[in-house]
């Protein structure tokens, strides 16, 4: 009885200092040259170098009077007040240091990248002020170089700024007015993009994007285009974030396009659009969506040919990427060990060309992924992949081929370590049932037996060996040989007898061994390892002849990554063919990075009876203001057209809150190109891709 009184007493005295604790107010530090404290009001007066801290807010002035009860403080002269939001500055501030309210007279708040000033100011919350007779602005000079002024500016640091009835101005001129003006400090791109320009394939033109926020989770962008070779175009964009039912981006792009010179029995228009949406969706943790759909009509291709395509003769930069972008839509769950995916993938336009070992549409995909799973005895584990499909391949000059696929493969695997060896032996089966073959007649299920056994190893030494120019102190060198035998029987409906969809019809008989040695070099720079140096060679040796693979060894690949300096990066990757003798591809690519604006990169890329191309980037920046940068695609093969393919010259001048980019482009296929791109710093992203840039070397081997 008396220790469960001493356990409960203990238990009041706790939640008791707890609560006594909570109350203790965090006192409010005054300092100055003449500090002076009245006990009847319990007010503090000071003067001079006036410093005040309370829980992350410091505030200075000449003078001030803290009411110690209220929490509250009078300041005045040369008033700075900041905090973890920006700074804010003033002539006079009656600030709550609690609820960290507050009225400011003459009141200039710099939040970066918006600085804010007006006449007088109050401060209704941590996270909101309200300008009044005020502006924005992202230029921090004394006199900006532009504002965007209103009567009212409500000003969230660190998250918006919106403005009712803005006048922008640039200098003291105004040049236009918008009814409302909402800004995310988010958001890296400007509201109001202008870009003139001329080229070959578009002659003189002039492109601008205007940005509305519409609401705090949705942007619109209104497009209006003007190329004098083709006419106008519009459109517009919205990018959304519903919170709970995900997020995504629509585009629409619409010209009525009047070509000139053309033939004669050419229509005057062309009609050509492009509709897209995407959007993405985390349903749970483990569970997500992606939709994404395209419509792209273009009759100018319909009327004079395959050659023209609209992404390429209006968005170049999406179809580098991809020329005919999929309409589909995925959901992927993932479960403890395994993973399962739904894709239904339609052809939405009808002028796509067929793509060798793509499906033209699934309708739909259904696949389940085990990679790894413990069996419970022996360290031995089991892998499954099964795919359900129905693929469609939709060709223009024939009839639609069609097939329902039920694909599973089964794989036992025992990893074990003996002596120095990592060995893992495997055995697995395929089973595929196809609704029909190529003929449309009915087929037995086509069986797949597998074995391998993979085999590797490490050695490594120690070499004191240490050099000041080269950072290096102690190099450790590791060789890592691999080996890999691969066997497949084979199958019991030869691959002739079906429909080709992808590599799973394709299946035929392998026998070989994959051949892999990689040696490294590494090296410690201030307290981190570092690889040096990085050699891999890889081959196969065939065991057996199929259509993919002769009897003997198959190319040599050879893989080199060198970082002598941390300044300094080089790659190189090639193939060797060792029945011809000779390279079949070099690729070389050198990047340098001397210092904060100034870099070089080269690129070689050689393909037998192909190209033979070179590459280069040099960028330098003089000074603060000045940056130039030079692009060259130089072609050696006269079967590629040696020459110069493509320059660029690109001159950029920082405006102090503006910068300048002039960039000026002579290619064989676009001609001669140029533009002005005006951007401010405080939002320096682009959503029109121009420049072209060198890639360096970004993979390592591993």
């Amino acid at each position: 009885m008396r220790f469960l009184k001493l356990i409960i007493f203990f238990i009041v005295y706790f939640l008791f200092s707890f609560t006594y604790a909570q109350q203790i107010k965090e006192p409010i530090i005054v300092n100055g040259d003449t500090v002076e404290y009245s006990q009847d009001k319990k007010e503090v007066s000071a003067q001079g170098n006036v410093s005040v801290v309370y829980k992350g807010t410091k505030l200075t002035c000449e003078r001030i009077k803290v009411d110690l009860q209220n929490n509250e403080a009078t300041a005045e002269g040369n008033v700075r007040l900041e905090d973890e939001k920006g700074v804010l500055l003033a002539e006079k501030i009656i600030y709550n240091f609690v609820s960290k309210k507050g009225s400011i007279k003459e009141a200039k708040l710099e939040s970066p990248p918006y600085y804010s000033k007006g006449a007088s100011a109050e401060k209704l919350s941590e996270d909101h002020y309200v300008i009044k007779e005020g502006y924005i602005t992202t230029c921090d000079l004394d006199k900006p170089h532009y504002i965007i002024s209103s009567k009212r500016v409500d000003f969230y640091p660190k998250d918006k700024v919106s403005l009712q009835g803005a006048k922008f101005s640039l200098k003291s001129t105004p040049l236009f007015y918008l009814p409302s003006y909402t800004h995310s400090l988010k958001d890296p791109f400007m509201h109001v993009r202008l870009i003139p320009g001329k080229s070959k394939d578009w002659g003189n033109y002039l492109l601008s994007s205007w940005r509305l926020n519409l609401t705090e989770n949705s942007r619109a962008r209104v497009y209006l285009d003007y190329r004098s070779r083709l006419g106008l175009a519009e459109g517009f964009g919205l990018n959304y974030d519903t919170k709970n039912f995900g997020k995504g981006d629509y585009k629409y792009y619409y010209t009525q396009e009047r070509t000139r010179k053309l033939p004669e029995s050419s229509p005057a228009e062309f009609e050509r659009y492009l509709v897209r949406w995407r959007h993405f969706c985390q349903i749970d943790p483990r569970t997500d969506t992606v939709f994404e759909f395209y419509k792209i009509t273009d009759s100018k291709r319909i009327n004079l040919g395959s050659e023209y395509n609209f992404l390429k003769d209006y968005f170049y930069r999406e179809y580098e990427k991809e020329s005919q972008p999929k309409s589909y839509l995925l959901l992927n769950h993932a479960f403890n060990y395994s993973f399962l995916s739904f894709i239904v993938q339609k052809r939405i336009n009808s002028w796509y060309t067929h793509e060798q070992m793509v499906p033209d549409e699934r309708l739909p995909t259904v696949s389940f992924n085990l990679p790894s799973y413990p069996f419970g005895l022996f360290n031995l584990y089991f892998k499954n992949q099964t795919e359900f499909s129905n693929l469609l391949n939709k060709d223009i000059s024939s009839q639609d081929d069609d097939v329902l696929r039920f694909d599973t493969y089964n794989e036992l695997f025992l990893p074990m370590r003996i002596s120095i060896f990592n060995i893992k032996p495997s055995v697995g089966v395929r089973e595929t049932y196809y609704s029909k073959d190529k003929e449309g007649n009915s087929l037995d299920p086509r069986t797949v037996f597998y074995t391998g056994i993979d085999l590797s190893t490490k050695f490594y030494r120690f070499f004191n060996l240490y050099n000041s120019l080269f950072d290096i102190n102690g190099i450790r060198h590791t060789v890592t040989p691999n080996i890999k035998y691969i066997y497949n029987h084979r199958p019991t409906i030869p691959k002739d007898k079906l429909q080709t969809f992808d590599e799973i019809d394709t299946i035929e008989r392998n026998h070989y061994l994959n051949l892999e040695l990689v040696n490294k070099f590494q090296t410690k720079r201030k307290d981190d390892i570092i690889d040096l140096a990085i050699f891999k060679i890889t081959t196969d040796y065939s065991l057996v002849r199929n259509d993919l693979k002769s009897k003997g060894f198959s190319d040599l690949l050879f893989d080199m990554e060198l970082i002598p300096f941390a300044w300094l990066r080089v790659e190189s990757d090639t193939t060797f063919d060792l029945k011809q003798n000779n390279f079949k591809v070099i690729n070389f690519d050198i990047g340098a990075n001397f210092d904060k604006g100034k870099s070089f990169g080269l690129s070689h890329r050689y393909e037998r009876k192909g190209g033979k191309e070179l590459t280069s980037e040099f960028n330098w920046r003089f000074n603060p203001k000045w940056k130039f940068k030079i692009y060259e695609r130089y072609q050696f093969a006269k079967i590629r057209g040696r020459g110069l393919k493509e320059q660029e010259y690109s001159l950029t001048r920082d405006l102090h809150c503006w910068i300048l980019d002039f960039i000026y482009n002579i290619s064989k296929d676009h001609g001669h190109t140029f533009w002005f791109i005006f951007r401010l710093k405080a939002f320096p992203e682009v959503e029109f891709e121009f420049e072209q840039s060198y890639h360096g070397p970004k993979k390592s081997i591993e």
